[in-house]
């Protein structure tokens, strides 16, 4: 490989990953237009050193990378009360990670295809109202009047 076909291949991963990230910017996620194209260059970087080097270096950096970014999106995934947020970010860097890999080894119209399964996804499957489970709380409330002690207990309904 020349040093022309690894720019072309990185400017590939480039192109690819700054079209996942810009729909995850334009939805104000928190990993966004940088965030995704780098994830993707970076992938693409590691394989395309990995096929430098040859052997069996190929596999075992690309199963790295695998790794890595389960860290990468480790970092977005937060717990909020009953939620949890930022698995779908989680899951989109993963997958621009692949979307490099894919660039790196030759595979410039199977990252196409795929970044477009990837935002057709994102853009999509999105959450409905019916779909979200219903959680119900219970509120206490106790007050007291003439030395005794009322409770009241009120439902509520919040959806997630």
């Amino acid at each position: 490989m020349n040093t022309f076909e690894f720019t072309l291949r990185l400017l590939t991963a480039f192109c690819l990953g700054a079209g996942i990230g810009f729909e995850r910017q334009w939805r104000k996620k928190n990993a966004g237009l940088r965030t995704n194209t780098l994830v993707c260059i970076g992938s693409a970087a590691f394989v395309l050193i990995a096929i430098r080097i040859g052997g069996d270096a190929a596999g075992r950096i690309t199963s790295y990378i695998v790794s890595g970014i389960g860290f990468l999106g480790g970092g977005v995934i937060m717990k909020d009360g009953l939620t949890v947020r930022g698995l779908n970010t989680a899951a989109t860097l993963w997958c621009s990670a692949a979307i490099g890999a894919l660039c790196a080894l030759g595979y410039p119209l199977e990252a196409f295809i795929t970044v477009l399964f990837i935002v057709s996804t994102n853009i999509f499957l999105r959450p409905t109202l019916s779909s979200q489970k219903e959680a119900r709380s219970k509120k206490w409330f106790s007050t007291r009047k003439n030395n005794k002690e009322k409770v009241k207990i009120s439902n509520s309904t919040q959806l997630y």
